[in-house]
């Protein structure tokens, strides 16, 4: 169990260096076990150095003086004091101090985040007892302890910061531990993504969508600013960004910028589409007329002007269905030909394409005239036939 302990304080020890930006500065860590501040001399306390460069390259300092001549990188904290190590390759260690006073104050060595639990201990030396144990921070009493000589801060908020220390009678003697700084970290901002109402990024024309910004990890208070594309000048503000009766101009890449007031992080862009719904079917050749021989292959075509991928197409014969797909191929026609041709075309939008758009071409009028006779009446007129989209 103690070396899992021991583990746990130096893995911690290291999380609060790579937290506060330390690890990446290549700054040399004085780490030390058990893991909490200030340490006290009847613990047997450990001190690990932890740096650029070799063990052996490591030099020890107490009080500001050289200490001990063997180079290791680490060693037992025998004798109070302020110790100190030092790497060739990045510096000099931050200070851990070793009491050996009647009555200290103990704060757990690694980072204070907001949100967590922390416990505070006031402890004598191991010969010694303590009673009536009260804490105080910045001077103000917080009173006893129901554990007597713990303090437990549950959860951690910013204003826990300050200077703590505690007061008991020490063998009925009153006694007062050396103050200790307590600093709680607000929790680095993290994990931000979008979110859409409806899901995904596709939306009809003239529908709503509603974009919001999550946050996995950051404490408050927020801000938040929306951005599309590339433009530094944000649309909006707030966890939601709300687009009513949606235009086509309205597709883009959209994401949400947080800040903590300390520090931004930004989401992965999401690509919002606006879908078209069908319009202006036509078929080539085009209307209202065409004049064919028995025999002759006929091929017609349907287009639509504007809509949104994927359209389907479907063929009518004098109102009747009689194929699909945006080409209509014939062959060698004959009487039976003859008629009024249209073409349906359809997309589907929304979510689930919960919402079907038709577009209905003009009429084209087919006349299959035997070969070597040729119609010479009035043409057919062909006419649009609009429908509301379902």
């Amino acid at each position: 169990m103690a070396g899992d302990t021991g583990m746990a304080g130096k893995v911690a020890l290291l999380l609060w260096a790579q937290t506060l930006g330390l690890a990446g500065a290549q700054t040399t860590q004085l780490l030390v076990e058990p893991p909490w501040t200030p340490a006290v001399q009847w613990d047997r306390v450990t001190l690990t150095c932890q740096g650029l460069g070799t063990a052996s390259a490591t030099t020890w300092y107490k009080d500001g003086q050289q200490w001990e001549q063997n180079r290791r990188d680490h060693i037992t904290a025998s004798e109070s004091g302020t110790y100190t190590c030092d790497r060739p390759g990045s510096g000099r260690s931050p200070p851990v101090t070793v009491l050996d006073d009647r009555l200290v104050l103990q704060v757990p060595a690694r980072p204070l985040l907001e949100g967590d639990t922390v416990t505070l201990r006031c402890r004598v030396r191991q010969v010694l007892s303590v009673s009536t144990v009260r804490f105080y921070q910045d001077e103000k009493d917080l009173g006893g302890s129901l554990r007597g000589t713990e303090l437990s801060l549950s959860p951690l908020q910013l204003h826990h910061s300050g200077r703590y220390h505690c007061r008991g009678s020490v063998n009925l003697w009153q006694s007062q531990s050396a103050p200790v700084t307590v600093t709680v970290h607000g929790v680095p901002l993290s994990g931000v993504s979008l979110l859409t109402q409806p899901p995904g990024g596709q939306v009809a024309l003239g529908d709503r969508l509603v974009l919001s910004c999550a946050v996995a990890a950051g404490t408050g208070p927020l801000s938040f600013t929306w951005h599309r594309g590339g433009s530094g000048a944000p649309l909006s503000s707030g966890p939601h960004l709300e687009l009513w009766n949606i235009a086509e101009n309205d597709s883009g890449q959209y994401h949400c910028r947080v800040s903590d007031g300390n520090s931004v992080a930004e989401s992965v862009p999401l690509n919002v589409t606006v879908l078209v719904p069908v319009a202006n079917a036509t078929i080539t050749p085009g209307p209202p007329a065409h004049q064919v021989h028995t025999g002759d292959p006929v091929t017609l075509r349907c287009s639509v002007q504007v809509g949104s991928a994927p359209v389907t197409f479907t063929w009518l014969h004098n109102r009747q269905e009689v194929a699909r797909g945006p080409i209509l191929e014939l062959g060698n026609v004959d009487v039976g030909h003859s008629g009024t041709y249209q073409c349906v075309a359809t997309n589907q939008l929304g979510q689930d394409g919960h919402r079907v758009f038709r577009a209905l071409s003009p009429e084209l009028a087919l006349e299959v005239t035997p070969q070597g006779h040729w119609n010479t009446g009035g043409v057919i007129q062909g006419h649009w036939d609009c429908r509301t989209p379902e």
